[in-house]
């Protein structure tokens, strides 16, 4: 049996191409790109998805040497289509950070603050709380399988080749951002309007009897209700992360759609 260095170079390539996509994913995703994940944990991952992904792709590897100009165009754009992929979600999760972060400023609990192991950066306690809450809802729905599924459609909607993603689709990852922020507000709304009541009723009673100090009484009682209402509210949050999931989930699909 004769094997030509054109069928070395296409087999090579059938995984190698789809691996830099996938391994761009699973180092930008949330929850594979944590920081207690280490990246020979990600690299091994993504080459089980691999292995797993490559026999489903039609037309998986176009012919390309891989150290051709060529082929490091078609690298590069891989890492772009997956990290892009990746960072969508990524704003899935800073959305319940942010409203966190709203609620422990409006409870006076903005200074108690924790390094957040996955991101590596410090954030209120508040927002530990909801990422670690989101993180459990979203892989007990199956979230991560879910984004798998996606990945391995995005192979068939742009394939594997030099073009890759059009300028639009990086502006509609931009333009992303608003939707992060806008729904970090809607989940952290009641808390926000209720404590701003809450914030109120001090008020007048600091006026109406000024020999009470409120900061005495108001800053305990705002902390208190503040838990109360996160408490109240939490039932709530899990109906906004699978709502959200499923935008972003589409807003992804979206975002490696066919052209032309």
């Amino acid at each position: 049996m004769i094997i030509s260095s054109a069928e070395i170079t296409g087999l090579i390539g059938s995984y190698l191409w789809p691996f830099f996509r996938i391994a761009a994913l699973m180092m930008a995703a949330p929850i594979f790109s944590s920081n207690f994940v280490n990246v020979r944990s990600r690299l091994l991952i993504a080459l089980a998805v691999t292995i797993v992904i490559v026999p489903t792709i039609p037309n998986a590897a176009p012919a390309v040497e891989p150290l051709s100009g060529t082929g490091l165009l078609i690298v590069a754009h891989q890492i772009l289509i997956g990290a892009c992929m990746g960072f969508m979600l990524q704003l899935l999760f800073n959305a319940f950070i942010i409203a966190g972060q709203i609620i422990a400023m409006q409870m006076g609990l903005g200074f108690a603050s924790m390094v957040d192991p996955q991101n590596g950066v410090t954030i209120p306690v508040i927002s530990q709380f909801y990422l670690i809450f989101v993180t459990l809802i979203f892989l007990s729905l199956n979230g991560h399988l879910i984004l798998i599924q996606v990945l391995a459609e995005s192979f068939v909607t742009i394939p594997v080749s030099p073009t890759g993603l059009p300028h639009t689709s990086y502006r509609d990852l931009v333009s992303q951002a608003s939707w992060m922020y806008a729904s970090g507000v809607i989940v952290a709304l009641p808390a926000i309007g209720s404590l701003m009541c809450v914030n109120l009723a001090f008020g007048i009673l600091s006026r109406a009897a000024p020999q009470i100090s409120p900061f005495s009484i108001g800053f305990p009682m705002t902390i208190i209700l503040g838990f109360a209402i996160i408490f109240v509210t939490l039932p709530t949050a899990s109906v906004h992360l699978v709502t959200m999931s499923d935008q972003m989930l589409q807003m992804i699909r979206f975002l490696v759609r066919p052209y032309g």
